[in-house]
């Protein structure tokens, strides 16, 4: 499949840029598709003469913005974890060069005989960016943020995707279901915030392990929320015990590091199960928008995982009870004019 002109142009654009910058010496012929995400950005990899590998972004104006990358690589990168390193940047046109952190995923080399090790790593590193967090570096993620979130729901997923329109009695089920979701995010401690901490996002390397990206949209922000993103992937699932015992492990470590988690455990899983809820709910409808609106199908198929995380989570709950009454109203309605979930 060709690439559209304006992407073609891009990559034309990219080319001739990457031997200007000096940074390193590059091979621009060999520059070749790594990796691309759920937005405009595009990955690529090219070769050094020095015999190592780099990545140039393209982050193309307006849709995309490279400053809130580089900001975040700065931030993070000075906490000690691993995140590329920016070799080059062209701000106005939207080229980064990036050190090449890998092509091994998480979620290519989880296995049950490997996820143990690859997790705690990962909460590992997540406990010391949280620890080093302060106010006013990154955005709030405040409420209009969570709402607006919550709302890719009913806009996306039960509006395009399942074509139904909510009555205004589910309409205020669901609404008492968020207002009680952003209550209990709302008052969680608050820490930097990766927004997209999972497999996908998370590099296996030999040393500083797991390399961290797409962290561009980082915030300030409930404590549990990265945790989610590890523990309740969209993309691989664990069974329950795994997940607490996890979930545990993480709580015992940043306690130890001194970050302000809720001293009862059985609370700490609750806010937990709570954050999750707020995300599934999100996922639910940005998987769905980006089928309907983007064309990209790939994640229609992620689509069950995440109603499965949203039950459980609003089944184990009274104040969440609602929510349940709703999906399965919308399933009834659904089947019988072939709507799957």
């Amino acid at each position: 499949m060709s690439l559209p002109a304006a992407a073609d142009s891009r990559l034309t654009q990219l080319k001739e840029w990457l031997p200007a910058t000096g940074a390193v010496q590059l091979l621009p012929d060999t520059i070749r598709p790594a990796s691309s995400d759920a937005s405009f950005r595009r990955y690529f990899r090219v070769d050094g003469t020095d015999g190592n590998t780099y990545i140039a972004m393209d982050a193309p104006p307006p849709q995309e913005d490279v400053r809130p990358f580089i900001h975040v690589a700065e931030v993070f990168g000075a906490t000690g974890v691993s995140v590329p390193k920016i070799l080059a940047q062209d701000v106005e046109r939207g080229f980064l060069l990036l050190s090449d952190l890998g092509n091994t995923t998480y979620l290519h080399e989880l296995s049950p005989d490997t996820a143990h090790k690859l997790y705690l790593d990962a909460i590992d590193a997540l406990v010391l960016f949280q620890a080093q967090s302060k106010p006013g570096v990154f955005p709030e993620y405040d409420r209009a943020l969570l709402h607006r979130e919550l709302m890719l729901f009913p806009d996306w997923y039960v509006g395009k995707h399942l074509g139904a329109t909510l009555t205004e009695k589910q309409t205020g089920l669901m609404n008492k279901v968020f207002e009680v979701l952003l209550a209990n995010n709302l008052a969680q401690p608050q820490v930097y915030v990766h927004r997209d901490y999972h497999s996908r996002n998370l590099m296996v390397l030999g040393q500083g392990n797991p390399g961290i990206l797409d962290f561009q949209d980082a915030v300030y922000g409930p404590i549990t929320y990265d945790l989610v993103s590890l523990l309740r992937d969209a993309y691989i699932q664990w069974d329950e015990e795994m997940v607490l015992d996890w979930t545990i492990r993480y709580w015992e470590r940043a306690r130890r590091a001194g970050l302000p988690v809720n001293p009862d455990v059985d609370k700490f899983y609750q806010d937990f199960e709570f954050m999750g809820l707020q995300r599934h709910l999100k996922v639910l409808g940005i998987f769905a928008r980006l089928y309907h609106r983007d064309g990209k199908d790939g994640y229609l198929k992620d689509l069950p995982l995440v109603m499965e995380y949203t039950r459980k989570a609003a089944g184990r709950y009274t104040a969440l009870a609602p929510l349940i009454v709703l999906l399965d109203e919308l399933e009834a309605k659904g089947s019988s004019v072939g709507f799957t979930f």
